[in-house]
């Protein structure tokens, strides 16, 4: 199962990004049926959840630290997940990871994921 996370970048604090998460080979079936997640880790830090998807896209839920900022979203004709950024901030910076859940709901907690991108750097200066 192949998840490709895209669209990282180096921006200063008050930009947007638009990160991807693109299914190939058999994840298409996965990231069609299955709740999607976004995550990140910053340097020194443990690994955290931005945001989650199901698998309808109809239920989104955010970390409160994203909330208002970031928006999760899926377009089943192109497989593929996204996460808008917005407002970006210094404390955004880290490593953006996607993942699909075991179920068709997305969940906080990274145990409830199956599958995992690759992750992308985002860096945010102040």
């Amino acid at each position: 199962v192949q998840l490709q996370a895209s669209g990282g970048g180096l921006v200063q604090a008050g930009a947007s990004l638009r990160l991807s998460c693109a299914a190939s080979g058999r994840a298409v079936r996965t990231i069609s049926n299955n709740g999607m997640g976004w995550f990140r880790r910053a340097p020194g830090k443990e690994r955290e959840f931005v945001s989650a998807i199901s698998w309808r896209g109809e239920a989104t839920i955010y970390a409160d630290s994203v909330k208002g900022r970031f928006t999760v979203s899926r377009d089943y004709t192109k497989n593929t997940v996204y996460l808008q950024m917005n407002s970006l901030k210094p404390e955004d910076t880290a490593v953006y990871y996607c993942a699909a859940a075991r179920g068709s709901l997305g969940s906080r907690s990274d145990s409830e994921y199956r599958y995992w991108g690759q992750g992308t750097q985002v860096t945010v200066s102040s």
